[in-house]
């Protein structure tokens, strides 16, 4: 059976996590608050953060802009999209 949870991104009641999918306080904020659909959405949007930057998730530096723009995306003002980045499909 389903663990349900209010999610902060869908609005809803939705499908909870099996586990906090990041350590610290970080993570069970996350697994307390974030739907399975909402974190699918966000994989993908750290993977285009990753590969517009040119990220190498095991630096340092690049682990915390991560944890910086998770926790926006889900409990600020949204995480930031490169400004040269176009949608794929949308190219010109």
């Amino acid at each position: 059976m389903s663990r349900k949870i209010m999610c902060c991104i869908l609005k809803e009641e939705a499908d909870g996590l099996d586990y906090a999918p990041y350590p610290g306080e970080l993570g069970q904020r996350i697994y307390n608050e974030v739907s399975k659909e909402a974190w699918s959405r966000w994989l993908g949007h750290q993977t285009m953060l990753i590969n517009e930057y040119r990220l190498t998730p095991i630096e340092p530096e690049a682990r915390k802009f991560l944890e910086t723009e998770m926790e926006k995306y889900f409990f600020g003002e949204g995480a930031s999209v490169p400004k040269e980045y176009v949608p794929e499909g949308q190219e010109e």
